[in-house]
């Protein structure tokens, strides 16, 4: 699979919730570390999604937001972790974030915001994803 997101865990889905229309897919990318996604019943069937299956959590960038801790928000996705790198550039730059061992995530966000969080490569800070941002994909 080859795509332009920048963020794509790979995991295996430890839960399903089925809704009316959507469900929610939930993905361990690492030990104690889940991603929620929110998406259609239809989906969810064409990609045969069942416990146990192999599975990628597909987040753009632009769709990953940084705080400096925990947030009292309905935002089911928040990552603690340590920003490893910061690319500036004129308007957003790139903020990448370790959430795991060896799991890191990007979140495109404005060189003003990374000003006025202090972000700098060492820094604890949470990534955070609203589930319907998240795309599931399979191989």
């Amino acid at each position: 699979m080859k795509i332009s997101a920048r963020n794509q865990l790979k995991g295996t889905v430890k839960s399903i919730t089925d809704g009316a229309v959507n469900g929610i897919v939930t993905i361990e990318i690492a030990e104690g570390k889940e991603v929620s996604a929110t998406i259609s019943m239809s989906a969810i069937k064409e990609l045969d999604l069942e416990k146990g299956k192999a599975a990628f959590a597909i987040i753009k960038s632009t769709e990953m937001m940084i705080a400096e801790g925990k947030q009292k928000i309905s935002a089911r996705n928040q990552f603690a972790g340590k920003v490893v790198s910061v690319e500036d550039g004129v308007v957003n730059g790139i903020v990448k974030v370790e959430i795991a061992p060896g799991v890191v995530v990007s979140s495109t966000i404005s060189m003003n915001a990374i000003k006025e969080l202090g972000l700098e490569k060492g820094k604890d800070v949470v990534a955070v994803a609203k589930a319907t941002s998240v795309m599931v994909g399979v191989e």
